[in-house]
């Protein structure tokens, strides 16, 4: 985990790939308590034998699901010491890139596009999230991400 003491500090770093998260392991559970969340059933994500038999050979994560992933990426891949409030402001782009089979492990990259002062001494910054899939060679999700820190 990378550590930063101030929002400057972090600010400081446009340009660069800031971060790499923890491996976070995509389970069937999961999949299936997402689809009770968000009312989405497909069975490409949770008809076990149907997905096995499937264009994927397994049943595979939502694409939201991958993308609703990004705060435990954020949070395992550095912390702002001096921050105590972080809220999502939103998305520029977002593309499902691969499927995520059950099992898979994912990890994010994090690139700092922009960062801008706010009110209250916050910063609002844009990152370039690229989701890898372990043993892929290719993302399955990029997307670009808006977060709002405050001290």
């Amino acid at each position: 985990m990378r550590r930063f003491d101030t929002l400057d500090e972090l600010a400081a770093c446009v340009g660069q790939e800031v971060a790499v998260s923890d491996w976070v392991s995509v389970t069937q559970e999961q999949i299936n308590r997402f689809a009770d969340a968000t009312g989405d059933h497909q069975w490409i994500h949770v008809d076990v034998e149907r997905a096995t038999a499937g264009p994927f050979g397994a049943p595979i994560a939502h694409g939201f699901f991958t993308l609703s992933l990004l705060p435990v990426f954020f949070d395992t891949a550095f912390e702002i010491r001096q921050s105590g409030l972080g809220v999502n402001y939103g998305l520029n782009k977002v593309r499902f890139t691969g499927p995520v089979p059950v099992g898979s492990r994912l990890r994010a990259r994090m690139s700092l596009l922009s960062a801008t002062p706010i009110d209250n001494q916050g910063l609002q910054m844009a990152w370039a999230v690229s989701i890898e899939r372990e043993g892929v060679d290719k993302p399955v999700c990029v997307a670009e991400a808006l977060v709002r820190r405050f001290p």
